[in-house]
Order: C-alpha cells, then sequence, then structure tokens
C-alpha cells in the first residue's frame, strides 16, 4: 500500500503536471452536463473579447495624441471620438473579463466539489490499514489543498496566462503593421528574455520553496500532534520540552523563509532589469523614428504603452509560473489519492447480507497484519444466533483483531467468516455493516452536539426514536440535566464527558442502529468497577436476543457467555462456559484467580497468560 505522501512535491516533474491536468479536463468539459460546456465556450469567447478589446485601448490612445498634435488641433471632433472610444474600450474590457468569470465560476467550483467529493469517497472506502498508516492531518491537508490548487491553476492559467499570450501575437501583428518591424522584435525579444529569465530562476528557486513548504509541513505537525496529546503532555510535565521541538522545526522554517525571500528579490531585480532595458530600447527606436520622420508621437506612445501594458501581467509571471507549478502538485497529490487501491475489493456481483438469526461462523481462519507474521491460526468457532461468545487472552493475542474481520476491514489470509452460511467476501460490505453494531472500549465521539453523536447510529431517525434509544442507554436523564440538553456540545473525541457517559452515548447509538449482530470490543476495561456495573447491565439488555461477540478484558463481564474462548499466541487453547473453564483449571482458571486477587485489593488485573502480557501486536491486536 502506498503512504499518502507518495506524490512529495520534490519528485515531481514535468510529467506529473500534464497527468495532473489530464485528469482534470474531464470535470472541466463534463459530458453528462452540456450547459457546463456552454459556459466553457461561452468564458473563453469573452476572454478572447477582453484581449480584443484591451489591445485596441492602446490605438485609440496613439490616435488621440496624434490628432491633438499641432498640425490637426482644429479637428476638434476627431479627438473627441477617439477619447470616448478610449474610455469605451477600457468599459468594454473590464466587462468582459468580469462576464467572463461570472459565467465560469459555475464550471470551477463544480468541479472542485465533484473531484472532492469522488476523493473524500474513496477515502471512506479504502481499507483500515491505509487508514492507520496515515498521518496526522495529511488526507485533510491533501483534500484542502487540491481544492485550492485547482482554483488557483484556472485563475492563472486560463486568465491570466493564456490572455497574456494571445495579447503578446496581438499586439505584435500591430506594432510590426503599424510601426517598425525592429520595434516589434524588440518588443518580443524583451518578453521572451523576460520569460525565460523568469523560468530559469524560479526553477532554480523553487528548491527554496519547497523547502520552506516542507518545514512548514514538520512545524505545523509537531504543533498539532502536541496539542491533540496535551492530556499526555501535561502529565509528563513536558510543556518545555514541546516547546523545544517546535522551535527547533520553526527555526529551519526560518532558515528556509530566509533564502526564499532573497532568492525573490534576486528575481524581481532581474525581471526589473529587462523591463528596464526593453522599455528604454524602444523609446530610443520611437525616438529615432519621430526624428527621422518615419513615426508620429502617437506611435511613440503606442509602442511604450503596449509594452507597458504588457509588463503588468509579465510582472507577476514568476510568482504565477511557481504557483501553477506548486498547484500542479497538489493537484496530482490528490488524484494520486484516487489511485490508492481498494485493498479489500468488493466482488462485482457481491449481494446484500442475507441475515437469518445472525449466525457467525469463523472457520479455520488465518490471518497476519503483515505476511511475515501470522496472527490468527487455524481459529474455529461459531456464535448460533442469539447466543453470547466471549473471548478472553492477553494484549496482542488477537482478540480484536477477529471483530476486524469480522467487519471486514480486513480480508483473511485462510478460511473463511462466514454469517448466517454467507461468506462475508462475497457480500456487499454496506449491509454487512449495517447488520453488525458496536460498542468499543475507546468510544470516539464528533465534536459535535449529543444528538448528533446518538443519531449517528441512524441519522435518518426521528428526535422521538433518538430519545428512546437515549432512554434505554440511560443516559436521557444525564442529557436533560444539562443545560443545552440533547444540543450540548460533547468536545474534540468527547473529551467534555466522562468515560461511562461516553460509552452510555456508544451504547444509544447502537440501540438506535437496531443492529442484528453486537460486538463488545472490551467495551467497560477502562471504566471503574461502580460504573463498569452499571454500564454491563446497559450492555446485558442491550444484547438480548442479538448474535454477540464479547471481547473480554475482564473476565467478570463474560461469566454468563454461553461459550468462552480462550485465546493466546492466535490459537484457541480452551474453550468452554466459566463453570467448566474454571473446572479445568488451566490458563483461563489462572487468570481468574490474578483478577480476584487483583479485585480484592481493589486494583482489577489483567488477563494474563503464563504470568506475561504479550504486547507484540500493540496498536494493532488487543
Amino acid at each position: 500500500m502506498r503512504p499518502i505522501d507518495r506524490f512529495p512535491a520534490s519528485e515531481q516533474g514535468p510529467t506529473g503536471g500534464w497527468r495532473a491536468l489530464r485528469s482534470l479536463l474531464p470535470y472541466l468539459w463534463p459530458k453528462e452536463a452540456p450547459s457546463l460546456r456552454l459556459r466553457v465556450v461561452l468564458a473563453m469567447a469573452m476572454l478572447f473579447a477582453a484581449r480584443v478589446v484591451s489591445v485596441y485601448i492602446p490605438l485609440f490612445y496613439a490616435q488621440a495624441v496624434d490628432a491633438l498634435s499641432p498640425d490637426d488641433i482644429g479637428l476638434i471632433a476627431v479627438p473627441l471620438g477617439l477619447i470616448l472610444a478610449y474610455g469605451g474600450a477600457r468599459i468594454l474590457s473590464l466587462a468582459f473579463n468580469e462576464a467572463r468569470d461570472a459565467i465560469f465560476v459555475n464550471v470551477a467550483e463544480r468541479a472542485i466539489r465533484t473531484i472532492a467529493l469522488e476523493v473524500f469517497r474513496h477515502l471512506h472506502a479504502l481499507s483500515l490499514r491505509f487508514h492507520l498508516g496515515r498521518q496526522t492531518g495529511r488526507l485533510s491537508q491533501a483534500l484542502d489543498r487540491g481544492g485550492r490548487a485547482i482554483s488557483l491553476l484556472l485563475r492563472f492559467s486560463l486568465f491570466s496566462i493564456v490572455p497574456t499570450a494571445i495579447e503578446l501575437v496581438l499586439v505584435f501583428i500591430i506594432l510590426w503593421n503599424m510601426l517598425d518591424a525592429v520595434i516589434a522584435l524588440t518588443t518580443m525579444a524583451t518578453v521572451v528574455l523576460y520569460v525565460v529569465y523568469t523560468l530559469v530562476v524560479t526553477e532554480w528557486r523553487i528548491k527554496f520553496r519547497r523547502r520552506m513548504n516542507e518545514q512548514e509541513g514538520r512545524a505545523s505537525h509537531k504543533s498539532i500532534d502536541s496539542l491533540i496529546n496535551f492530556e499526555t503532555v501535561k502529565y509528563f510535565g513536558n510543556e518545555a520540552h514541546e516547546t523545544r521541538r517546535l522551535d527547533e522545526a520553526l527555526l529551519e522554517y526560518e532558515r528556509a523563509a530566509v533564502l526564499n525571500q532573497v532568492s525573490l528579490s534576486m528575481l524581481n531585480v532581474g525581471q526589473a532589469v529587462i523591463i528596464a532595458i526593453g522599455l528604454t530600447a524602444v523609446m530610443l527606436l520611437s525616438a529615432y523614428g519621430i526624428v527621422a520622420g518615419t513615426m508620429t508621437i502617437g506611435g511613440f506612445v503606442l509602442a511604450n504603452t503596449y509594452l507597458m501594458q504588457l509588463y503588468q501581467p509579465l510582472n507577476i509571471f514568476g510568482f504565477v509560473y511557481r504557483e501553477i507549478k506548486q498547484a500542479l502538485i497538489d493537484i496530482e497529490e490528490m488524484f494520486g489519492l484516487l489511485e490508492e487501491s481498494d485493498e479489500i475489493g468488493e466482488a462485482a456481483d457481491a449481494r446484500p447480507l442475507a441475515i437469518d438469526g445472525g449466525r457467525i461462523e469463523f472457520d479455520g481462519v488465518a490471518f497476519g497484519y503483515d505476511p511475515r507474521r501470522p496472527l490468527l491460526r487455524d481459529v474455529s468457532f461459531t456464535i448460533p444466533a442469539g447466543r453470547t461468545l466471549a473471548i478472553v487472552g492477553p494484549s496482542g493475542a488477537g482478540k480484536s483483531t477477529v471483530s476486524r474481520l469480522l467487519f471486514r476491514f480486513y480480508d483473511v489470509s485462510g478460511g473463511a467468516v462466514r454469517i448466517d452460511g454467507q461468506d462475508v467476501r462475497e457480500v456487499t460490505r454496506a449491509s454487512l455493516r449495517a447488520a453488525i453494531g458496536i460498542v468499543p472500549q475507546d468510544t470516539v465521539l464528533f465534536n459535535d452536539t449529543l444528538y448528533y453523536n446518538i443519531a449517528y447510529g441512524r441519522p435518518e431517525a426521528t428526535p422521538a426514536e433518538i430519545e428512546r434509544a437515549a432512554r434505554l442507554a440511560r443516559i436521557h436523564d444525564f442529557i436533560v440535566s444539562t443545560p443545552d440538553g440533547y444540543q450540548t456540545m460533547v468536545g474534540e473525541r468527547g473529551l467534555k464527558l466522562s468515560g461511562g457517559e461516553k460509552q452510555r452515548v456508544a451504547i444509544a447509538r447502537t440501540v438506535l442502529k437496531d443492529p442484528s449482530i453486537l460486538v463488545l470490543d472490551e467495551a467497560t476495561s477502562a471504566l471503574d468497577s461502580a460504573t463498569e456495573r452499571e454500564i454491563q447491565h446497559n450492555l446485558r439488555e442491550l444484547a438480548r436476543g442479538r448474535t454477540t461477540l464479547s471481547i473480554a478484558h475482564r473476565l467478570s463481564t463474560i461469566v454468563d457467555a454461553h461459550e468462552i474462548l480462550v485465546l493466546d499466541a492466535g490459537s484457541i487453547i480452551e474453550r468452554g462456559r466459566h463453570d467448566e473453564l474454571l473446572a479445568l483449571d488451566g490458563t483461563y482458571a489462572d487468570m481468574w484467580r490474578r483478577q480476584q486477587e487483583g479485585d480484592g485489593n481493589g486494583t482489577p488485573g489483567d488477563a494474563v497468560v503464563g504470568g506475561t502480557i504479550d504486547e507484540s501486536h500493540a496498536g494493532e491486536a488487543r
């Protein structure tokens, strides 16, 4: 699986920019939207009309100057008409430009929205492995930058570079035909030299901009990472340490920013020198023409006005070129997300899961996050419809991996997982996950209201249904006791709520979802004993009549399970009911005694096998 930053800016080549453009063009010329295609045509027509009119502005100005010369001062009507034409041309040029923008904005914004939604949908379709391996904020950054880059690319390329190129060609033709070939060639040479110098210097200095962006990203990542984990920072009193880390990153950014600005100054000075030389040369040639009688004062004004008019858009050409290159990189990175393969594909003939009780079967399942290191080995068990099966074992034994395979976040490498006889690889993922509800150990809530977080179990639910779910989860009374009731904001990741309150929210939205199959993934292991007993009562009510897979940390929570599996090193080493396993006096009985001793001291023990806790798969499998 490729990482999210598979298109780092420092590795982009010229072909990458063309590839990004090719990817973007279908969205700007959509087959399914003839009205948008018409807008593109009209916008291009407005663009061309604006350039033609803008070329006539200096002509009217020059003719007015000639008309006001001493020989023709009596013909007042002529310069008045030219002056009015000059003013009208400026208004028309502005009007055509604004009309172009107004017509094209629908096309641009529709393209940005369509691409963003397509990438967003694709990201949600990617496997859990992809998302576990991503950098914090990197996906959001790619989406944000990509959307801004499309807007910037269209604004600069279509409405800056293309119009300037059209105007340059028209100006060259006019100067060649109306004034002098040497002046036309000098003007063209000045522009070409300006562009070449800008491209060369911008290519040279772009490494400084890239370095600055990279250092900015590192500093931002350290800042965000520290703020997200602010509790940990405070627990260890490491505020000064975090400040030093950020300062080191900001210092590198500062150095890169200084180099970037110095190189930018060099670019600006060179551009100014080239334009100054060009203007001086054109003025000298025009002056010689006036002295020789081959050119009027109006021609002198015309040549200089054209060069100054071209200089205005060229003045920001270095900035435009650099921004377009960066925009192409950002667009390619965003489209690169669409190239990320969906590790957990869906069969073309996948059908919706047909629930008939919810019988779960793991048949000889083998799996490993790394093929070189198997985690589950020939795991087989069956949960009859409406029954409860519990899995216990040390950290890293593969307990939570079982639930991830049931949800099909990963595909098994051997054997099969079936629900009511249907292999989960042969049914649609949407129907599979709609049939399963989960109450996890760490309930992560959205930074929104209590109402929204409960309604997340079934967004189309009515307020009455949401309140009913909250009552069944025993959280309604708490909610109505808060000043804002169901509109109370829970904070980032639900930090404004206690552990028990978050678990009840998780239970409420699972009640609202009303799944046929329930997964309890160490749902109370992080709670104190009193809260755990209250939540366990809620969980027993939730599990009643549902096929339930309970991944347990505290063995006291699963004594009523119809069957208990003891998992160690990826294999089932014991199975049976609670009393049977105690009578067996094996691993489970030893775990039970240890936890009872721990509870007796007021500190619950861990589920231990062989006296040690295996943390080899921490973060991937508990």
